[in-house]
Order: structure tokens, then sequence, then C-alpha cells
């Protein structure tokens, strides 16, 4: 009898190792078809799913409630199952180099409790090669067994997009790759219990890794050039906005809009390529160049938000300035890699240290990672300008009255920096205002 039929008949079990945004939406589909143990080493993080709390809001709260997942931080619980599922974040260092600490501690706490006949799947976002030459022998190492006889190992990419309601696990086409033909139909037929859409199966698992890097590169060229346009076009005097919205008129157009590139894929994965690249003698030219716009478009803002303090009579130095939002992207509380933290640092160059509200983002989670202390919603006032720097629904609702009163009431000009382009422009281009977007 196959492993997958075993984990059907709930002989055995699956385990997800790593609960966070990737992880826990897996371990609690997973847990609908097959016996499922979730481990994170997090205890706080366990705690809180056991508790029925869903800190990530991929799955809700109800549902965590209602699942039979096991959740544990006792990596000992690992032995129990048979189908492992490594889901652990892959950052990057300060210098831009890839940080595959999580994943090779990952893989030493699975092999650790590796058992033969096992199979290992990794989710992890790494450059092509990994899986094979770091994960594997960290794995062998690790259990004493020997991949191939004694445990196999796929690499599915992880394709959730943190927040978005409408493209889910279920209705992603997952990529699965696997070291032999064998382990690949295993792995393929596990993942098609969950996913709807079907899988796609490749040849190798250096092309399932390098596809991974390359959709997210692909996402972040296009935002650079855009976000490139959009510097342009400010020294024009031209909204961008406008020419994007006549440019999607065309059949082809792609519908990439400027903005602040953070998260864990995007502003990350990219990096990853270029490494590697790098290291085989390649140094990388359109990827590169991209990434290096993309990271400096907190400063344009900052730059441009102190451009219009200047033309709004405003001494720099002493202005009150708010920014609403510090996550990444729009209704999502993840703030990993968020570049909101890079306007804060440039606009602290000119002596200003704006207050911070965040109606998704852990207080603890910001403080902890980024030194700054979030404010509510209704302590914001008598500002000088606002900054809107990520596009959460709770912003897009609000009316032309609720943005006016918290600005203060001294005669200047009230300075609107709309960096997602939620509002109408034409709302807030009036005499009173420096309105400016992106």
């Amino acid at each position: 009898m196959s492993l997958y039929q075993d984990l059907l008949s709930k002989k055995e079990k699956l385990s997800v190792i790593g609960l966070g945004y990737v992880g826990l939406p897996l371990a609690v589909t997973f847990a609908k078809k097959v016996h499922v143990i979730g481990y994170d080493l997090n205890e706080k993080t366990i705690e809180l799913y056991k508790s029925g709390i869903d800190p990530t809001n991929e799955v809700g709260n109800d549902a965590v409630k209602q699942t039979t997942v096991e959740f544990t931080a006792d990596e000992k619980r690992i032995r129990e199952a048979k189908f492992h599922v490594i889901a652990v974040p892959t950052p990057i260092n300060s210098d831009k180099t890839p940080n595959l600490h999580p994943v090779e501690s990952a893989s030493e706490i699975v092999g650790r409790n590796l058992t033969k006949g096992s199979i290992v799947v990794y989710e992890s976002t790494v450059y092509p090669g990994v899986t094979e030459d770091i994960c594997i022998p960290i794995l062998e190492k690790s259990s004493g067994l020997k991949c191939g006889a004694d445990f196999k190992v796929g690499y599915s990419p992880e394709r959730i997009n943190p927040g978005d309601k409408v493209h889910r696990l279920e209705n992603i086409v997952k990529i699965v790759s696997a070291i032999d033909d064998e382990s690949l139909e295993e792995i393929a037929k596990v993942y098609e219990l969950i996913i709807e859409v079907g899988v796609h199966r490749t040849s190798t698992i250096k092309v399932a890794e390098a596809a991974k890097v390359v959709e997210n590169s692909q996402r972040d060229i296009n935002i650079a050039f855009m976000n490139e346009l959009a510097m342009v076009f400010d020294r024009m005097g031209i909204d961008t906005k406008e020419v994007i919205e006549a440019m999607n008129t065309k059949w082809n157009a792609l519908g990439f809009y400027p903005g602040l590139v953070g998260g864990h894929c995007i502003g990350v994965d990219p990096y990853y390529f270029i490494y590697q690249a790098e290291k085989l003698g390649y140094h990388s030219q359109i990827i590169l160049s991209g990434r290096k716009i993309n990271d400096g478009m907190g400063e344009f803002v900052a730059d441009a938000t102190i451009k219009q303090l200047i033309l709004a009579g405003k001494t720099v130095n002493k202005a009150k300035v708010a920014i609403l939002g510090i996550t990444f992207k729009e209704n999502c509380p993840d703030t990993r890699n968020t570049r909101v933290v890079d306007v804060i640092k440039r606009l602290n160059e000119y002596d200003i240290y704006p207050i911070v509200s965040d109606p998704l983002a852990e207080k603890s989670e910001v403080m902890d990672e980024y030194n700054i202390g979030l404010i509510d919603f209704s302590e914001i006032n008598n500002v000088d300008c606002l900054i809107f720097a990520v596009a959460h629904d709770q912003y897009k609702k609000l009316s032309f009255e609720q943005v006016d009163e918290l600005f203060t009431k001294d005669g200047t000009d009230k300075v609107l920096i709309d960096v997602k382009s939620i509002f109408d422009r034409k709302i807030f281009n009036i005499p009173g205002f420096k309105y400016w977007r992106l």
C-alpha cells in the first residue's frame, strides 16, 4: 500500500512544519482529508492556535477552532507522521544574501524525527539547488538515513498570496517535483487531495525551485518599471494613475501599478536568484536594477512628502506627520520586510518622527521588529501631513470629512500623501490641500 493510501485510510499522519501564513492554511486544509500534526517551534503561536485564534487572518478564528489539526511545539510529535511538509520562511540577510537558517534548522528538526519510508516536501522559496545540495544532506546527517533508499524528498513551492480572499490555496495550481518518478506521483496525489485546480509536475526539483523565484522576479521587474515611470511622470507633472488607466484600455496591458514592494516573496525572491547567478559568474542586470528601483521607493515617497510640506508653508522639522498603514500589503497583518519603514527612516533624516497607525498589524510584533510604537486611529489628530502608505479597506471607506478632521486648523495647507492612490484626487485637489500620489 502506498503512503498516499495510508494517509487516506488514516493509518499514517501528515505533518506541517512551520505554521505561518503558508503553513497554517496548508495544515487546516489537509486536516479536512487526513490526520495532521501542525508543528511550530514558537510556543506562543501554538497556544494561540489551540485557543482558536488565527493571528495570520488567513483562515480565520472559526476555522482554527473547528480544525482537527494537532497543534504542537514538541518536535518529537513529528515522528508520528510519514509525510512531512516544511513551510518555513526564507528571508534575506542585511547584505541581501539568502538567509537559509530557518530551512536548515527545520531540516535538522525533521531529520532528528525522520523514520524510514517517509516523504519530505519543501515549500520554502529557495534558489535552484538548495533542496538537493543543502537540505537533503542535513536530513541524512540528522536522521542517519539515506535519501532515495530510506526516505524520499520533493519540492512544491508555496504560491499563497497573503490577504487574498480570491486566489486561495485550493484554487492555485500547485507545482510539484521530486527526486524520482515514484515519489513525484505520491506527492502529486497527496496535494491533489486539497488542490481543486490540479497540480503541475516538473521533471526536476531545480525546475520547480527556479519557477518560484522567477515568477516573483517577473512581478518585481514589472512593478519596478511602473515605479520608474512614476518617478519620471512626477517630474513631468503627469498623473501616473491616469496614464496607467489609459494604457490599461488596451487588451494586452499587464495592469501593474507603482508602490512600495515588500513582503516575504516579491521583495526577497529576486535576491535568491541574483545570489545564485553571481555564484555561477553571471552578474544580473535587469533583475538587480529592478530591485534597486523598488528598494529606493521609500526614500522617493519621503522626499516627495518633504517637498509638499515645504510647498504648504510648513516648518519641516516641526511638522506632525501621521503614517496610515505599516503592513507590507493591504488587508493583511503581515509586516515582514515592509518597505513603509524606509519612508519612516528617510523622514527621520529630516528630523521628522511620524506617528504610525495600522488596524491590522500586531503592535507587539511591530515594536519587536522595528522599534515602532503603533497608535490607534482614534488617537490621530492635529496633523500637518497624512501619509496613506497601505490601501487597507478601512482607509478606502474614509470620507472627505473623516480625513479632513484629522488635520490641524492652523491656516496652512493640509498635506495628503496617497501612496496607493486610494482616493479620488479631484476630491482633495482643492484649495487648502496639497495632494500628492505615486
